[in-house]
This record gives C-alpha cells, sequence and structure tokens, in this order.
C-alpha cells in the first residue's frame, strides 16, 4: 500500500489494537506517544520493520513536525480519555486535549488528512436520538475538551471526526473502567456488581471495531473527509440493567440495582439511543457481536490477575 500512518497516542487502548491491524495491512506505521501508560501494549509492532516509535508530548510542535515528516495521514487518538480522568485535573486536560490538537494542527499541513478519535460524551444529556447535527450539550470536562477539539478542526478541514460509542473488549493496553470491561471482571472475579442509574441506556462499540473503522477511515477519505459520524452499532444501544443480566447469564453471580440513582450518578448523562445511519451508508458497519465481546472478556478475566505491586509474594 505504500503509505505511512501516523498514530499519535498509539499504546493506549484502541492504538494497541489499531497499530498492529495496519501493521499486518501492510501499512507503514510511526507511533508518536508519551508513554502514559507505558509501551507494553505495543510490544509486538516492534518485530515489524515498517513500525517506527517517537516518544513525545502532543503538545510539543517540534517534536510533531519531525514525526509528521514523511506521513502521509495522521490519526490522532492521544487524549485524556473519560470523566473521571479528565476531572482530576482539568486544566491538564484541556492542554492535553484541546491544546493538543491545536498543536497539531499548527505542525501539520493542510494536505495532510487527520482523522479524529472524538466521543458520543459530546451530546451530554441529550434526549431523544443523537445524530451528527444534533447540538452538542456536554456536560463534562472530557466532552467539552472534545467538543472544542471538534471545532478547531473543522476550521481547519482536510479531516474526519469519529464520534464513537463507549469501548469495551479485550486490548493489549486494558482498561478495566470502561463499563462492560468492568461488568464483567466483577462478575468473574469478585461475584457480585452494584449498578445504579440501572435504565440508562448507553452506546457501545468493540474495540476491534473502533480499529477497523480508522482503517476505514483512511482507505475511504476522499470519500468521508470533512464529515462526522458517530461509530457504533444499533444492535449495542443498551442499557446498564441489560447488560447486567445478559452477563449473569453467562457467569453466576450476585447483582444488585439501587435505586437511588443519586449514590451513583454519571456525570456524562449518557442515557441516549445513537444514530450510525450517516456512515452505514457509507459501507462502514462493525462486525463484533456482544456475545463475541462478552464472551472474549469472560475467558480472559477467568486467568487474569493484578498483582500489587507493594506485594512481597
Amino acid at each position: 500500500m505504500g503509505k505511512k500512518i501516523l498514530v499519535t497516542g498509539g499504546a493506549g487502548y484502541v492504538g494497541s489494537v489499531f497499530v498492529p491491524l495496519l501493521l499486518e495491512l501492510g501499512y507503514k506505521v510511526e507511533v508518536y506517544d508519551s508513554l502514559m501508560y507505558g509501551i507494553s501494549g505495543l510490544f509486538g509492532s516492534f518485530l515489524y520493520p515498517e513500525f517506527e516509535f517517537i516518544k513525545g508530548d502532543i503538545r510539543d510542535v517540534q517534536g510533531l513536525k519531525k514525526a509528521i515528516n514523511g506521513c502521509d495521514v495522521i490519526v490522532h487518538l492521544a487524549a485524556l480519555v473519560g470523566y473521571p480522568a479528565c476531572k482530576i485535573d482539568e486544566k491538564e486536560s484541556e492542554s492535553v486535549n484541546v491544546g493538543g490538537v491545536t498543536t497539531l494542527i499548527e505542525a501539520t499541513s493542510k494536505e495532510i488528512p487527520i482523522i479524529f478519535s472524538s466521543t458520543v460524551s459530546c451530546y451530554g444529556d441529550l434526549k431523544g436520538i443523537c445524530r451528527e447535527e444534533s447540538s452538542l450539550k456536554p456536560l463534562t470536562v472530557y466532552g467539552e475538551t472534545k467538543a472544542q477539539a471538534e471545532s478547531e478542526l473543522q476550521k481547519r478541514g482536510n479531516f474526519v471526526i469519529y464520534r464513537f460509542a463507549t469501548g469495551y473488549g479485550i486490548s493489549p493496553r486494558l482498561r478495566l473502567d470502561l463499563l462492560i470491561n468492568d461488568f464483567v471482571y466483577k462478575a468473574v472475579k469478585e461475584k457480585n456488581l452494584i449498578v445504579y442509574e440501572k435504565h440508562y441506556r448507553r452506546a457501545f462499540i468493540h474495540v476491534f471495531d473502533m480499529a477497523l473503522a480508522l482503517v476505514f477511515a483512511i482507505e475511504n477519505h476522499e470519500n468521508i473527509k470533512d464529515g462526522i459520524y458517530n461509530v457504533g452499532s444499533k444492535d449495542m444501544n443498551l442499557t446498564k440493567e441489560y447488560i447486567a443480566e445478559y452477563i449473569r447469564k453467562k457467569v453466576p453471580y450476585c447483582l444488585y440495582f439501587v435505586e437511588d440513582d443519586s449514590m451513583g450518578h454519571d456525570e456524562d448523562a449518557r442515557d441516549c439511543e445513537m444514530s450510525y445511519s450517516r456512515i452505514n451508508k457509507l459501507g462502514y458497519r462493525p462486525e463484533i457481536s456482544l456475545e463475541q465481546g462478552v464472551d472474549q472478556l469472560i475467558k480472559l478475566f477467568r486467568v487474569f490477575e493484578i498483582k500489587s505491586i507493594y506485594s512481597n509474594v
């Protein structure tokens, strides 16, 4: 194929699935990452001669210019992700999530496409069906910073913006804070789960399908450029209650629903139904079902152990 892809944040949850996929498809890949969460997710990628790695901060314009040199497409994944992480340090979150995008724009020729990983959290507490033309009313720093970053890219042009549903599934850089991953882990390991706001409907997408969507953007850029797309599956607009009960069909555990929602409030207010018709019409549809994704997680967590760094054993 010949194209060289720069992936910022390529050592993260999505990147550590996406980068090996690109390499398997024959692309040249360069990852630019600060290694906030380490490098282990990319160990296998170093086996490929077409793989390069640069350690750097997304806000370093000179470092980015060096990394971008010779690249044909940029996939921007680098970010502080999720409202809990962004809430810890709001200024840092804005610096990375918005400042990182403005720095990337400054460092990049307008001829180079930028594919941006955004989020359905931009919609906030939106009633009805969320479509790409719906008003953005983010309720958290995470949603606000992603919406601001989108705005900067729209001013620049030559972009693709993906508003991803909530990710889940196995990745070499595993995340246990994601809802489905968390539910399955607690069911398998702790044998009990407490669920708040059970009626809340959330949109989900398997991490491998997120990677496939990014490949789709690279390979179909001329047809989808300067567009914003919700990315997920209509079959994965599910309530917390449905997911918890579904897991219990596969793993016996104690499930508790707390009716007092004030005790476990989701600040992102993600109680919505998403429309994916725009990207579906262009030819992209997710492949991994809830059953496949949950089965994979159960198999992993049955043998998965987290050892404390403070233990002598």
